[in-house]
């Protein structure tokens, strides 16, 4: 039988946030850009996207509660998460980019076409597109937590995702041939 030890003091992990950073990047996750549609169409680079139920069909992302973003969220009925390709480095730097333009400006760097269930933009050529309905947010310290009701999906079958890993982005290694790594 194993004993747990108690979990740090929270000074000890508040007080150096390039550690929790740093050891946060030794979970690799997968890329993504969220898009929200209508008049003036956002998008933004978030990595942190993950499944939350298959029935009902849930999605999550956690965006700082400072991002222009998290306010356009909270504003719209619908959102989109296009998770990107190994290919597409160049197109989340560009939505990470402070300094890109607003609005529809900002989708002119990139080829995208308008979701069938939210017109959100959908980057080309991603992965997958899954197009949501707000369902719930949740405050989550500096971030908050918004949770989406999967409207429609589609996906690249074979298509290799981009992967973020240790502060960089990286691609998936290939397995070999007919057997195990």
């Amino acid at each position: 039988m194993s004993t747990l030890a108690a979990a740090p003091p929270r000074d000890a992990v508040a007080g150096d946030p390039g550690r929790l950073r740093r050891a946060l990047g030794a979970f690799a996750t997968g890329v993504t850009v969220v898009t929200v549609g209508g008049p003036v169409p956002r998008g933004m680079t978030a990595n942190s996207f993950t499944s939350v139920s298959l029935d009902p069909a849930l999605v999550l992302l956690c965006v700082g509660n400072d991002a222009v973003m998290n306010r356009t969220l909270a504003e719209a009925d619908t959102f989109a998460v296009s998770v990107l390709g190994a290919g597409q480095e160049d197109v989340a730097r560009h939505f990470a980019d402070r300094s890109r333009p607003l609005g529809a400006a900002q989708f002119e760097a990139v080829d995208w076409l308008p979701g069938e269930a939210t017109a959100a933009p959908l980057i080309a050529g991603a992965a997958a597109h899954f197009e949501c309905a707000g369902w719930r947010a949740y405050e989550g310290g500096d971030h908050t937590i918004h949770v989406g009701r999967v409207l429609a999906l589609d996906e690249l079958p074979g298509q290799e995702p981009l992967v973020f890993h240790g502060g960089r982005f990286r691609r998936v290694a290939p397995q070999p041939r007919g057997g195990r790594p």
